[in-house]
């Protein structure tokens, strides 16, 4: 075997120092970069189409909204209430089928689209997709991917008492250019 013409270095055989020193400073490193994060990545638009999205909203309470409903000494009663974002505008919007609270009898019922009003916690009524003097009570309300559907329960004639509805009409609501717009979902039929 030949010898090496250039004398043993000390620096290259590892001793326990040196593993030591070797973990000091990458503990130093990982701690520095704990410290120095980059800025937060966003996935933001630029240009023209860009919008910013609203903070998530509280829906507006049919407790806390006027509703163009006369009931005289009675009451204003929520029936059913629903809510979602029916215009597209990121903020939720609520619906609620209201009608007087009569000890008797079968009251109609009013579907109102209710938003929020800024700066204040009152609800303010935006549509009205049933009237109470259509005299058509509610029936089956749902809220579903923006669009309402109800079944409601009316009368054929002026003749017909108020306690036993003779027709039932399906009626679905959508936001479409502005406004919303009603139309007959496919299984709708009278009685």
């Amino acid at each position: 075997m030949q010898q090496s013409a250039v004398p043993e270095l000390a620096h290259t055989h590892t001793r326990p120092i040196h593993w030591v020193a070797t973990a000091a400073a990458l503990a130093a490193v990982v701690a520095a970069s704990a410290f120095l994060q980059p800025d937060a990545a966003t996935a933001a638009q630029h240009g023209p189409q860009a919008k910013t999205a609203p903070a998530a909203a509280t829906p507006p309470d049919p407790a806390r909204a006027d509703f163009p409903l006369d009931c005289g000494p009675a009451k204003v009663l929520v029936q059913k209430q629903a809510s979602g974002d029916l215009d597209g505008d990121g903020r939720p919007e609520t619906v609620a089928v209201v009608r007087c609270d009569a000890g008797s009898g079968t009251p109609p019922s009013g579907v109102y689209v209710l938003t929020a009003t800024d700066g204040t916690s009152k609800a303010r009524v935006v549509a009205t997709l049933v009237d109470p003097e259509e005299r058509l009570s509610v029936q089956d309300f749902t809220l579903r991917d923006a669009t309402i559907t109800a079944t409601l329960l009316g009368y054929s004639s002026p003749n017909v008492p108020s306690c036993c509805p003779d027709v039932n009409e399906g009626a679905k609501w959508q936001w479409k250019n502005g406004a919303f717009v009603r139309s007959t979902p496919p299984a709708a039929q009278s009685m």
